[in-house]
């Protein structure tokens, strides 16, 4: 439905280069990048608010690069939502079709239709300036849906939101999708990613460094960048080579990994995720895992449950259930062992 084709725009100091995207019809595709990172000027151009310098936009088959926004088959929901504050918010959502010039009668049930869609039928005649959070960014969406767009745009549409209407404005979201939506979703939150996306693309100083389905990008990281969106703490720097037959990798304070596969490089960065790695009192008996001894360093607690970090040389950090933490007796300076498979280290090849 939409391509992106070797999309270049610079800004001054800033570029975005070389962008190639394709997302299909009914597709909740999430573009995640910190601040700065080219997400919503990515969006912009999209959305026709901006040009790129070369490059070409195709919807539907049609090159609408140059095209004006008002006749372009999308819709846009900005961060700060945009609504006008001198209007109610039956007149926000008819905005659109106003300035269309359609009838009274057509606009006036377009909008209860819109407006139950976002369950805001009951605050029509209400002003804008009296709207929590939520409700403003539910008005933005109505006004942006009445138009039926075939691609719909929002730019860090959860940021402003506490926690209970974040849930909220996510299932509406959802449904949207589900009802046939194509959505083009842009945040820096990799929750956001995760709880909503099909697809999803990471973008740093105006690139796409990887895009894939969530679990291909979370799961599989391309780089040191994706894997911290990922919530994965555990990275070392190895040297490879082949001992006894056997890959291993060797960080700078003689950490050894053996590792899976045998398509390696000579040096790369190596990522293990914490619920890879197993805590034991005593060394473990299965000769395949990589198994180290280390002194518990920090117990934290984490979203995961408690994060215990392990001194080996190198630092590793292994998530554990409380359960787990009494019937190990652990404690800070305790020796431990730390071990995991093979199969559950991602290897990066080169220096990245």
């Amino acid at each position: 439905m939409l391509r992106l084709i070797n999309i270049n725009q610079r800004l001054g100091d800033f570029a975005l280069t070389d962008i190639n995207l394709e997302v299909s019809d009914g597709q909740y595709y999430v573009l995640l990048g910190r601040s700065g990172s080219g997400k919503t000027r990515l969006l912009e151009l999209i959305a026709g608010l901006e040009h790129p310098d070369t490059g070409s936009i195709i919807l539907d088959e049609v090159d609408i690069t140059r095209q004006r926004i008002q006749n372009r088959k999308v819709g846009i929901v900005f961060q700060d939502y945009a609504v006008f504050p001198h209007m109610t918010v039956f007149g926000n959502i008819a905005y659109p079709l106003r300035a269309r010039k359609e009838d009274k009668k057509s606009i006036a049930e377009k909008v209860e239709k819109a407006a139950t869609a976002m369950n805001i039928k009951h605050i029509l005649e209400r002003s804008t300036e009296k709207l929590s959070g939520g409700e403003m960014q539910r008005v933005a969406l109505a006004r942006t849906l009445i138009t039926s767009p075939r691609l719909l745009l929002l730019d860090e549409p959860l940021s402003s939101l506490d926690t209970s209407l974040k849930d909220d404005l996510k299932r509406l979201l959802r449904n949207l999708n589900k009802a046939g939506q194509t959505i083009i979703h842009v945040t820096h939150d990799y929750g956001d990613a995760i709880s909503l996306a099909k697809r999803v693309g990471v973008i740093h100083n105006g690139k796409i460094i990887q895009e894939g389905t969530v679990d291909e990008v979370f799961k599989k990281p391309a780089n040191r960048f994706v894997a911290r969106y990922a919530g994965i703490r555990n990275f070392f720097r190895v040297e490879i080579s082949r001992e006894d037959g056997v890959l291993t990798g060797v960080t700078e304070h003689n950490i050894r990994f053996k590792l899976n596969g045998a398509n390696a490089g000579s040096n790369g960065l190596l990522i293990i995720e914490s619920d890879s790695l197993i805590l034991t009192n005593a060394i473990p008996s299965d000769k395949e895992l990589n198994i180290i001894r280390g002194k518990v360093t920090e117990i934290i607690p984490s979203e995961f449950g408690i994060e215990v970090t392990i001194d080996a040389g190198d630092l590793f950090y292994v998530n554990v259930l409380a359960a787990d933490m009494e019937r190990l007796r652990l404690t800070e300076e305790k020796e431990v062992w730390v071990s995991f498979p093979s199969k559950s280290i991602v290897l990066l090849n080169g220096a990245v």
